[in-house]
Order: C-alpha cells, then sequence, then structure tokens
C-alpha cells in the first residue's frame, strides 16, 4: 500500500479554496500511483472554526465539500477532516470527524473521542464524544483511523499542577484490541516551540508501544493567533521516524508501507535547527497568512530605533515584501541621534520606504490644551502616555488612508509587566511579537544576522528605552530581563507560584513584585490586538484570567 501525506494551508470557511486544495492533491496523488491519501484534522471546513459550527450553513457546506471531493476518490482512497451531525436524540450537536473516502462515496466516518479543552483548545464546546471503536478497511489492511487527541491521551505537562492522564480512557487502547495493522493519525496541532520535542515523543512511544507504523498528517497555516507547523511524518513500528515533512510550508510524502514497517535510521531535517529558527519561520507565516486570508497586503509600523520594532520590520519586510511594507519614525524632544540613524541603517538594509514625521509639535499643543487643568502639577507617566498615544494617532492615521495594517511592535516582557500605554504603543492589528520574550527578540535578531549584518548592531547591543523622558532605560523600572524572562516563563508558561519560584534561587521581593505587575495588568492585555501565538501558553484566548479578581494569594 502507498500512503500519502498531505499537510496543505488551509482557510477557515473558505470551502472552495479548501476542497480546490484537496481534490488538487488528490489528482496529483493519482499520478504518483498513491493508494490513501490523508488531509489533516477539519480541512474541509478549516481549523479552528469556532462559533461557525454553531450554524447549520456552515456544517452543510462542509458536507458538500466532502461529497465533492468523494466524487473524485476513483481508483484512490481519501481520508479528510470535517464537522458531521450526530443524528442521536442526546449529546451535542456534532462530532469532530474523519472521513473515509473510497469509490466515489464516503464508505466510513470516524468520530473523534477525546475532546480536547485546556489552552487554545475548546473543542466539548461543540463537539459530542466518541464512545464506538471500530477498524476501517482498506486493501486488507485493518486501520486504526484516529484524531489528533485520540493518540495523545498521554500528556506530558511540566507545571506543578497537572496530570498526565487527563481522560478516562485511551482510545488506541480499544482499537488495539482490534487488531490493526497500523494507525493514521489526522491531526490540527499547533506551534509550540518547546513542545516540539514532546510531539515526535508521542508518535514515537506510541509506534513502539503497540508496535504498529504511525501516520501523523498536521496542517500547515496561520489562523489569525494560531500557527501550524506541518512536520508530518510517518515511524516505523520500533519507533524510528521513517520520514518527516517539511515545516512551515505546504508539502506532501509518499510512503511504501512495507518500507516503513521494516524502518529505517531518518536524520529528522529538523533536528539540526534552532528553536530560534523555527520561531522566526513561525513568525514570517503568522504575517502573511493572516495578511492573505484577510485580504489585506500591507503593513505600517512605528520604528523607534529599538530591537523590538527592528526585529518586527525584518519579519514584516521577509512575510510581505519590501515594497508591502512602510515605516513611520515619530522621534520626539526625547528621542537620540542614533534612534534615527540606526533605523535608517536597517531601512536602507531591508529597502523599505519610511517617512519621518516628528510629534514634538503635537506635544506640545497637548501641553497647551492641557496646562489649565495640570497647572502646577510635576510631569510623570501621563506625558509618556501623551507621546506614546499620538504616536498610535500617526500611524493609523497613514493606517486609515493607505489601507496599510498597523503591526504592534511589543513584546511578551513588556506585555506581562503592563510596561506599555493603551491605545498608545499597544495600538495595532496584529501583535507580531507579543508571545516573544525580550531575551528571545534579542537571539531574533542575532539569528536575522547570521549570514550578513541586517539588524545593525548598535540596535542589539544599547540599553533598551522607551526614550519618553530625559536619559530613560528599561531598567529604572524593570528586573534586568535575563532575570524578569526566567521569572515570567515560569509563572506564565509553567504556571509556577510564587513559593516554588522563590524556591528555584529567585529573590523573593522580586518574584512578588513581578508576579503582581503580571496579574494587575490583565486588563491592558484584554484590550491588546491578536497576538501570533509560538509558546504553549500565549495571552490571548489560550489564557484566560479575570480582569477583576484578587490575586492575593500568589
Amino acid at each position: 500500500m502507498k500512503i500519502g501525506l498531505a499537510q496543505l494551508n488551509y482557510q477557515v470557511a473558505h470551502f472552495k479554496k479548501n476542497v480546490s486544495k484537496i481534490i488538487d492533491a488528490i489528482d496529483e496523488a493519482k499520478k504518483q500511483k498513491t493508494d490513501l491519501l490523508v488531509f489533516s484534522e477539519l480541512s474541509v471546513s478549516g481549523y479552528p472554526p469556532l462559533d461557525l459550527l454553531e450554524r447549520k450553513e456552515f456544517v452543510d457546506a462542509c458536507m458538500k465539500g466532502i461529497e465533492e471531493i468523494a466524487g473524485h476518490c476513483q481508483g484512490i482512497a481519501a481520508i479528510v477532516g470535517g464537522p458531521v451531525q450526530n443524528h442521536l436524540p442526546e449529546g451535542k450537536n456534532l462530532y469532530n470527524a474523519a472521513f473515509f473516502l473510497e469509490d466515489g462515496r464516503i464508505k466510513k466516518v470516524i468520530n473523534k473521542s477525546l475532546l480536547p479543552t485546556y489552552d487554545i483548545f475548546d473543542e466539548y464546546r461543540y463537539f459530542e464524544s466518541n464512545r464506538f471503536f471500530e477498524l476501517v478497511e482498506f486493501m486488507g489492511k485493518k486501520i486504526a483511523l484516529t484524531v489528533c487527541e485520540d493518540l495523545w491521551d498521554q500528556q506530558e505537562f511540566e507545571t506543578d499542577f497537572g496530570k498526565s492522564h487527563l481522560y478516562l480512557i485511551s482510545p488506541m487502547d480499544e482499537l488495539a484490541r482490534l487488531d490493526p495493522d497500523l494507525v493514521i493519525n489526522i491531526a490540527a496541532s499547533p506551534y509550540s516551540y518547546h513542545k516540539e520535542r514532546v510531539k515526535k515523543k508521542i508518535f514515537i512511544e506510541k509506534a513502539k508501544k503497540y508496535n504498529l507504523p504511525v501516520f501523523y498528517v498536521n496542517q500547515v497555516a496561520g489562523q489569525t493567533e494560531l500557527i501550524f507547523e506541518g512536520g508530518s511524518m510517518a515511524v516505523s513500528p520500533n519507533g524510528d521516524i521513517y520520514d518527516e515533512l517539511s515545516f512551515f510550508m505546504e508539502d506532501t510524502g509518499y510512503f511504501d508501507l512495507d518500507k516503513v514497517l521494516k524502518g529505517r535510521k531518518y536524520q529528522s531535517r529538523q533536528e539540526s535547527k534552532l528553536i530560534i529558527q523555527n520561531i522566526h519561520d513561525a513568525l514570517v507565516m503568522g504575517i502573511k497568512d493572516y495578511f492573505s486570508k484577510m485580504g489585506f497586503s500591507k503593513a505600517v509600523l512605528g520604528l523607534s530605533g529599538g530591537i523590538d520594532s527592528a526585529v518586527c520590520l525584518v519579519l514584516a519586510q521577509r512575510a510581505l515584501g519590501a515594497g508591502n511594507v512602510k515605516a513611520l519614525l515619530l522621534p520626539s524632544a526625547y528621542s537620540s541621534e542614533h534612534s534615527i540613524s540606526d533605523s535608517l541603517e536597517l531601512l536602507e538594509k531591508l529597502g523599505v520606504e519610511h517617512e519621518i514625521i516628528s510629534i514634538e509639535k503635537a506635544m506640545q499643543a497637548f501641553k497647551e490644551s492641557l496646562e489649565p487643568v495640570f497647572k502646577g502639577m510635576k510631569e510623570d507617566a501621563t506625558e509618556e502616555n501623551i507621546q506614546a498615544r499620538i504616536r498610535a494617532v500617526l500611524l493609523m492615521a497613514y493606517s486609515n488612508k493607505f489601507g496599510h495594517i498597523l503591526l504592534n511592535t511589543s513584546n511578551k516582557s513588556e506585555a506581562a509587566v503592563g510596561y506599555g500605554t493603551l491605545y498608545g504603543d499597544m495600538s495595532g492589528g496584529l501583535s507580531v511579537l507579543g508571545d516573544v520574550y525580550k531575551t528571545d527578540v534579542y537571539n531574533l535578531a542575532k539569528y536575522m544576522n547570521s549570514d550578513k549584518e541586517i539588524v545593525p548592531c548598535n540596535i542589539i547591543s544599547k540599553a533598551p528605552s522607551a526614550e519618553l523622558r530625559p536619559e530613560q532605560k528599561d531598567s529604572d523600572s524593570l528586573p534586568d530581563y535575563s532575570v524578569l524572562d526566567q521569572v515570567l516563563f515560569r509563572y506564565i508558561e509553567l504556571q509556577k507560584g510564587s513559593e516554588s519560584i522563590i524556591r528555584e534561587g529567585f529573590d523573593e521581593g522580586l518574584v512578588r513584585k513581578i508576579i503582581d505587575m503580571v496579574n494587575r495588568n490583565e486588563y491592558k492585555r484584554f484590550q491588546a490586538p491578536p497576538v501570533l501565538r509560538i509558546s504553549s501558553k500565549a495571552f490571548g484566548y489560550g489564557r484566560r484570567h479575570p480582569l477583576v479578581a484578587n490575586y492575593n494569594f500568589l
């Protein structure tokens, strides 16, 4: 049996595009004399469809697309993902299903059993759990067809408070009793930079446990905040990765089942990559897909001469092309001379056009207007925030006038502790670095310079500053980022409490101060733009904290 894995880039609710991609892949697979072509979870609808699943016309359009695809499955079988209605009188209205298509029709429907409801997942909101287990028979082989979490029943958590077994049943244990010959897993598994190893470990261990070949297919796409890396693979029964598809690009692989059964030692094409390289590629794809799927092509951002806006500009240029990106330099009385010169050097290297618009006159006008109200009061953060908001007004004016999307350049460290101005530097249509800690922003800049200098060295080496008052440095109000980011990672990603972090050797007063800053600024993050997710716990709908609460127990 020749099995093909097709990892494609789908768009939620764009049925014409998704169905066409799938049919084109089937036609190509026929030329390759493929017997079975496999696509990812909810491939026909795109993932995640969220509350569109509550609309009958959406589900009907999915089924119409699946039936159209089935009509092309002559001389080849295919597996696609989509929602299917639950016709039983009880339970949720839908199942998350894998459709086995053969001889021009839907021959078998396998429903997903384990419905994740953690982090960004909320599948039990929409789907009913399957409780009936059966195999798919094809070409004399019995296939254990699983949908994503059904093969991931055992998780690997690094938190203080979590279980490795989240479910009461193991679908694969149930299917193994039916004596299958191979396992196929269709998934929509988002990218997370410190979960790459965990994903591979799951498939390797399952192949070894059941002594069966495992074929895993993931989508590759940016879907608003979520980024899917692809990385589909075939794993031999002994746990060797037989082959692995590309990261962050569409790819199709064809595999002879008998050869996969025998196994071979394979050097993963991802093993030689740095994590920071994958983060870079993920962000580029996230920007590119967000713009193309929203129907936009051009971006604008404020270029300050600092590391965050510089890295964001490089990512945008690589995602959209230099001609589709515009930078505005918005100096104030406190902007250093090198902030302008460093920015101009970067722009020249990237071939990106720019405008320089001073905010000094606008700031003076605000001071004059507010003087009767603020008379006799010292300048403080209020005046700093006004500068940030003037810049946002100018950037949004350019965005409106020329049809550009404003890119937000704030990083995760700043967002975590509230080091940002609502309706100022927190403005934008998409947060590019909102899930990237400051230390990794520097690592991205260094990676960008690995072949030749792109980001000027002075931008990387100078002390970070918002430049909203004389001689201002981030370190005036924040701990050193090398320490801050370690505490934030433990509190946000690993969900450790203050006592646990302190026991690791961090200063007690500093830990409690940082955690208090994170908790007090939830209301700001709630109003931030969508954040491209590259970690296991990004700000956004994957981290749901109350805006009004008492966190003193932390």
